[in-house]
């Protein structure tokens, strides 16, 4: 009897492992790199005015759903477990208007909606099934017949055919969440035509090595009958030709020109937005650019200028304030930020800003201004580890120690040090008075037990 050769069978199944390891699976999620993201309230912000409609349209709750920026210049969007969606910042600044941001947006509600991934870990152990069984059977015909190659070739071929079958439940999850988004767009009274463009271009890149090609082009799989089904539709949609609602557009396009400032190289900035182009989005990406060059007194005056036009824009107001901040002039910068976290109050990312520059004052009123300024930020940002060192800072400055202990006790387990955790929730938890604060170090103590961590990954 001819043995069959462990490691082919070995390679098979790591190779199987990998091609069904899907983005939005926990598998894919824990071999991947990790990623880069990054917090702007104006982004975060136009991504939920965009979203949220079309998160209730399709019946789902808002509030149920995370959205992450990922800094990265590639055209990408997708949903993983738990209801997380990812949106690379390269999907806003490479896409032509606000039209394609929004159906791919729609297209990943559908997902949403549709639980397509509460269904993939269940696809992905039946095509592993199903390639192991066909291992098996090429095993057995091997020995029977005494002949390795053979086994190769039933098993590759086993695998080839568990795989066609994987990919057709997810190309049918592609077709599913095309034509729930499309419909969610005409619920709105949007158009697909955004989603149109963006097809188009990604199926361009059909002939390029896989290295150049945008993630969207291999994560969600392309063809040419998706394409054709939107355009289908657009050609019986009354919306096919409704023109997007000009606020939304206007603030796509100034998110656009702020990513572009502070993701691409001042020089690069200056060349896409050349001083002859004088619209408001053109000037914002320039007073970025200049920011970012060390040119802090032309950055306030280009950011001033826009105030005057726009003078209830809050990102504005930030955008002066943070100018004003990091160039060193940090009285300056408390009006500005004020000015934002009055105009914005629901952003917590503002209102943890305005904190940050009262604390640096460090004035006991001031201190107790920051202290109900995060008090409202951790409606949104009580998972900011960042947020609970400014917690930590103000009442340590005020003298008042067992909170700073309490603070810094939430501000260790975000970070995944319970033993740090476990001691600074002890010390406060002694010195605080009978009451909820007391409890909640009682409760942090017993969560870092090293018996009550979560199993690490490995």
């Amino acid at each position: 009897m001819v043995a069959a050769p462990k490691l082919v069978v070995m390679l098979v199944v790591l190779a199987l492992l990998a091609v069904v390891a899907w983005p939005g699976s926990a598998s894919a999620q824990s071999a991947a790199p990790r990623f880069v993201t990054i917090r702007d309230a104006e982004t975060e912000h136009l991504v939920r005015r965009l979203v949220h409609p079309l998160l209730r349209t399709a019946g789902v709750d808002p509030g149920l759903v995370r959205t992450t920026l990922i800094q990265d210049r590639a055209i990408n969007a997708f949903v993983s477990t738990g209801n997380r969606l990812f949106v690379h910042t390269g999907l806003i600044q490479q896409s032509g208007g606000a039209l394609e941001l929004v159906g791919v947006l729609a297209h990943e509600t559908g997902h949403i909606a549709g639980g397509h991934l509460a269904r993939l870990p269940e696809e992905m152990r039946n095509a592993m099934l199903r390639s192991i069984g066909a291992m098996l059977l090429g095993g057995a015909a091997a020995a029977a017949s005494g002949q390795a190659g053979a086994l190769a070739a039933g098993m590759l071929g086993g695998q080839a055919s568990a795989m066609g079958e994987f990919f057709a439940f997810t190309r049918a999850q592609e077709q599913a969440a095309d034509q729930a988004g499309v419909n969610y767009l005409d619920r709105l009274g949007w158009s697909a035509r955004g989603l149109e463009r963006l097809l188009e271009r990604l199926l361009d890149q059909e002939l390029l090595a896989a290295s150049r090609q945008d993630p969207y082009f291999r994560t969600h799989p392309l063809s040419r009958d998706r394409l054709e089904f939107i355009r289908e539709h657009l050609a019986r949609s009354r919306f096919a030709q409704a023109p997007f609602p000009a606020e939304l557009e206007a603030a796509f396009a100034m998110v656009r020109a702020k990513l572009d400032g502070f993701i691409d190289s001042p020089l690069l900035t200056m060349r896409r937005y050349p001083e002859s182009d004088t619209g408001a989005p053109a000037r914002y990406a320039r007073a970025i650019a200049q920011f970012r060059s060390g040119r802090i007194a032309p950055a306030v005056a280009m950011v001033e200028a826009l105030i005057a036009e726009q003078p209830s824009n809050p990102w504005l107001h930030e955008l002066k304030g943070q100018i004003l901040f990091e160039g060193h002039r940090v009285p300056d910068s408390l009006a500005p930020y004020a000015t934002a976290a009055r105009l914005a109050p629901e952003e917590g990312l503002i209102r943890l800003s305005h904190a940050r520059v009262l604390i640096e004052l460090g004035q006991p009123a001031q201190l107790r201004q920051a202290l109900a300024e995060l008090e409202a930020a951790m409606r949104t940002e009580r998972e900011s580890a960042f947020l609970w060192r400014q917690v930590a800072v103000a009442h340590g400055r005020l003298g008042e120690m067992p909170m700073a202990d309490l603070a810094l006790a939430e501000e260790a387990m975000l970070l995944g040090d319970p033993l740090a955790a476990r001691t600074l929730a002890a010390r406060a938890e002694g010195a605080l008075p009978p009451g909820p604060l007391r409890l909640r170090a009682s409760d942090l103590r017993n969560a870092a037990q090293p018996e009550n961590l979560p199993p690490r990954r490995r």
